[in-house]
């Protein structure tokens, strides 16, 4: 199994040092030719603005969605939430738009208010993850097929719908490596 790691932009050498440390090969992904051979894509947190051109520039919004299509598992934190969004609140920035959701950015306000908290995350109900939110953003609404993973405040947080997962918090800012290593259940 190898997972890619979308290397444009934010925290990706995290994600990059999560999976190294569960084990699992990984690379980053800078170009469309860099996701052949990989199982499944991460999209890490950053500037989803910024994230979103780059994709536009070059190409990878659209081989990103073809792969999608056929099934690769994509998991999105934070700024990869959004992209993945359907639907931003106030924003025709570009996306992905593979998720029935619709977003609000910066939700819990800007980096001064950034926070940490611990949270269920229903695929492991035994003891909360550790959320660490920055400038994070909030599922604003479901459709039908999505899953609601957790809540923070009544604030949706974490989502999944089929192979498509998302957290508005950035795991690989922890030590906990359970939010990983349940989006590797996804990848067949």
């Amino acid at each position: 199994m190898t997972i890619g790691v979308l290397a444009l932009q934010g925290d990706f050498a995290k994600h990059l040092a999560m999976l190294t440390r569960i084990g699992v090969d990984s690379r980053e992904v800078r170009k469309p030719s860099d996701l052949d051979g990989v199982d499944a894509l991460i999209i890490p947190g950053g500037e989803s603005t910024t994230i979103g051109k780059l994709m536009a520039r070059y190409g990878l919004d659209t081989a990103i969605r073809a792969r999608a299509k056929r099934g690769m598992p994509i998991y999105g934190t934070c700024a990869g939430l959004i992209l993945l969004a359907k639907e931003i609140e106030g924003s025709r920035q570009p996306r992905l738009g593979l998720m029935d959701i619709a977003v609000v950015r910066n939700a819990f306000g800007r980096q001064i208010e950034s926070f940490e908290a611990d949270i269920l995350f229903a695929p492991t109900p035994d003891q909360p993850v550790r959320g660490v939110f920055i400038r994070a953003p909030i599922v604003s609404r479901v459709k039908e097929g999505v899953q609601v993973l957790s809540t923070f405040d009544s604030k949706i947080v974490a989502v999944q719908q089929g192979n498509l997962l998302a957290t508005a918090f950035h795991p690989e800012l922890t030590d906990d490596t359970r939010v990983h290593r349940y989006f590797l259940t996804l990848v067949k």
